[in-house]
């Protein structure tokens, strides 16, 4: 009998995939329910900008031809706003896929890799992937400030002769906990050049606070430093799959070696190009992220939840009892967010922020169901 589990990498066989938010697709086909809303995946309510999408309508004429395998446009842009070369640049299909590069370019089955106890569940899987050794660092206790966030100190002691990479998301999903500027770049002083330090950087442009650590300053300090970025989040691009890594030009071609060719479409490509220059929209963004983070706060001091500190586009409470059934129950009033036992938080569930109208809404759900 074919058995393809016998074929398969040891270190796949063995492997949980990512799950993703449920779709609201699923949801109503499910359920039976019309007019759900999805605040699960920190996706932006209000989606690409006017330039990205009058972009993305203009490349569309060009789908029959490959695209730009090298990325120069977009290249050239990042390249201008973060005041480096097109050879500091890596372009993935999403951030994830730069975080896969890495780890197939840097890892095997004799390193390690060390991580966060509850950073971000793409780690995990791709040190696993690459039969490399993982070393988690247990967060931040309850009692802490920043409870549930990255202990450095403990990610330091982890570190040995065969680490090769080293994962901090600042801000951190799912816990939206982040990291001090002086202490992270501290952090990443005190970690030998045998090793990368990747800061995940996903939800930046949030952050509202010009003291916070903007880890790509620092690539000429640091020669070992890679900082990662995508354009789903704040920049409203999550179904198109584009994002990059920045770090010295070294290590960029060791990690366009496993890249695979045209990673990023065409329609990807120029819409990303077009959101750099929409700061408008991006103000907008930020601005609607920032109304709705205080919303939360308000609706959610009313309830009997624990919220943690955020500096990203969503809040983690802990439900103060098993959420599943507190999300199923969310589920029935057409309100999809997200529950996170899979990172071992069985109580908490992650909310994304939405438009005001979406977060009146969630509240209201989360605040029945809690009570039923």
């Amino acid at each position: 009998m074919f058995d393809p589990n016998q074929l398969a990498s040891p270190y796949v066989r063995t492997l949980a995939p990512y799950v993703p938010g449920k779709p609201l697709e699923e949801l109503e086909r499910e359920y039976g329910i019309r007019d759900s809303i999805k605040l699960a995946s920190n996706e932006n309510p209000h989606g690409p900008g006017p330039l990205a999408r009058a972009a993305m309508t203009k490349a569309a004429g060009d789908i029959g031809l490959y695209p730009d395998g090298n990325g120069f446009a977009l290249k050239q842009a990042l390249a201008r706003k973060h005041g480096c070369s097109l050879e500091h640049i890596t372009l993935g299909n999403g951030s994830n896929d730069v975080l896969v590069m890495l780890a197939e370019a840097f890892l095997t089955d004799d390193s390690e890799a060390v991580y966060s106890q509850y950073a971000f569940a793409v780690y995990p899987i791709v040190v696993q992937a690459a039969g490399a050794k993982a070393r988690v660092a247990p967060a931040l206790r309850e009692s802490n400030a920043m409870a549930l966030g990255h202990d450095l100190d403990a990610l330091r002691a982890l570190v040995n002769e065969r680490t090769r990479l080293v994962f901090i998301a600042n801000p951190n999903n799912p816990t939206g906990t982040w990291v001090e500027a002086d202490a992270l770049r501290r952090f990443i002083a005190s970690v030998p050049t045998t090793a990368l330090v990747v800061v995940d950087e996903a939800y930046i442009e949030y952050v509202e606070d010009d003291s916070f650590a903007d880890a790509s300053r620092w690539l000429s300090e640091f020669p070992h430093l890679v900082v990662t970025r995508t354009f789903s989040k704040a920049y409203g691009l999550a179904g198109l799959r584009v994002g990059y890594a920045l770090s010295q030009p070294a290590v960029a071609s060791l990690m366009n070696r496993v890249r695979q060719a045209f990673n990023v479409n065409t329609i990807a490509l120029a819409a990303a190009c077009a959101a750099l220059e929409d700061h408008a929209h991006l103000t907008l963004s930020v601005a609607t992220n920032r109304d709705g983070m205080a919303q939360l706060e308000r609706g959610l001091a009313r309830l009997s939840v624990r919220r943690y500190p955020s500096r990203g586009n969503f809040v983690l409470i802990d439900c103060k009892r098993p959420a599943g059934p507190v999300y199923e129950a969310m589920l029935r009033q057409g309100v999809i967010v997200r529950p996170v036992g899979a990172y071992q938080l069985p109580d908490h569930l992650r909310l994304t922020i939405g438009t005001r109208e979406q977060n009146e809404r969630m509240l209201a759900a989360l605040e029945h169901a809690l009570r039923s």
